[in-house]
């Protein structure tokens, strides 16, 4: 792991982006790593474009910082924001962009103003569909960054995962196993360009 990994998440309000850049910041951190997770906020309303940024590194981090700029990693949960935002300002060619998307990689690659690096895509929307009956793209997101970026193990991530929503959906115990089934498929599902 490079001595900061930063992420930065694009989703749309309601979408679940800040909450799986939260998650993602809080399994880190009880890996040892220290970490920032930083929703950015204005006026945005439901459907609204928004960001949230990760960091993650073996040392302590300086406060203070916001956003990144510079990330090497960039999660986009909405397949419409690529033409509405853009995505890869500033993204690093030897990092990756992850892409909520039933199309290729291949596909997507002339959509992204030249970004040189890796490109990579899940159906996020399929598989919350299939495996939580709604869609709810954060879940299969979440897995898919753990995947490419390699941030956390994944074994760690399952089993930190798992007591994270057995604590989160406590009074919902159902919904449990259906994201439990959402996260390890999406680690095997991801397509990598």
């Amino acid at each position: 792991m490079k001595d900061i990994v930063e992420i930065r998440w694009h989703g749309r309000g309601g979408q679940g982006a800040k909450t799986a850049s939260l998650l993602l910041a809080d399994a880190a951190f009880n890996t040892g790593k220290y970490v920032q997770g930083v929703p950015e906020y204005g006026p945005e309303r439901m459907g609204a474009p928004i960001t949230a940024d990760n960091r993650h590194t073996r040392y302590p981090l300086v406060t203070g910082v916001q956003t990144c700029s510079l990330p090497i990693y960039v999660v986009v949960v909405d397949e419409t924001l690529l033409s509405a935002v853009d995505v890869t300002a500033g993204l690093k060619k030897e990092g990756a962009i992850v892409i909520n998307s039933s199309k290729s990689p291949a596909e997507l690659r002339p959509l992204l103003k030249g970004y040189e690096g890796r490109v990579c895509t899940i159906d996020a929307g399929k598989i919350s569909e299939e495996e939580l009956g709604k869609n709810f793209p954060n879940t299969p997101m979440l897995a898919a960054i753990v995947r490419v970026s390699g941030v956390i193990g994944e074994e760690e991530f399952i089993k930190d995962m798992e007591g994270s929503f057995k604590h989160k959906f406590a009074s919902k115990p159902q919904v449990i196993e259906g994201n439990m089934r959402a996260l390890k498929r999406s680690l095997e599902e991801v397509q990598v360009g």
